[in-house]
């Protein structure tokens, strides 16, 4: 798929809010799960009961999993990585732009892996998402320093 960036074999991010063309392709290209982080209250094409309909008539487990940069913390975070263990894989996440996605899936990986926030930030960059200049890469590279201990 065109605007998609593959963190690890798991984990792959949309830079885009998918339609119901594209979630059916994700399901045709082997993704299991799809996760939107988008809230309610943002503007969207395919509201996110009806992406869940879609994405279950294709035969994809849905997590609807609202983040806000304004709003984010630690505990959002948490709820978030027990969700994701729960779910097959592989997973396609997704919010408007792919800054809130890779931003939650990063963190994820980095609690899991141990790694730090620097290191969090250079695995993004690395695959294609590049948090550096964003608000809300310091909370990922915060986040994984206070899970890694670092």
């Amino acid at each position: 798929m065109d605007n998609v960036v593959e963190i690890d074999s798991n984990h792959s991010i949309a830079r885009f809010a998918p339609d119901e063309a594209t979630l059916r392709k994700a399901a045709e290209e082997g993704f299991r799960s799809v996760v939107n982080f988008r809230t309610t209250d943002e503007k969207q094409e395919v509201a996110p009961d009806e992406e869940r309909r879609i994405a279950e008539e294709a035969g994809l487990t849905y997590l609807h999993h609202p983040v806000s940069p304004d709003a984010l913390d630690d505990e959002l975070v948490d709820d978030f990585r027990r969700s994701l263990d729960d779910l097959p894989q592989p997973v396609l996440l997704h919010c408007a732009s792919g800054k809130r996605a890779g931003a939650m899936t990063l963190m994820a990986l980095a609690a899991e892996q141990g790694l730090d926030g620097d290191a969090a930030i250079a695995k993004g960059r690395a695959a294609g998402v590049d948090l550096t200049q964003e608000k809300i890469g310091q909370f990922v590279k915060d986040y994984a320093d206070r899970k890694s201990g670092a």
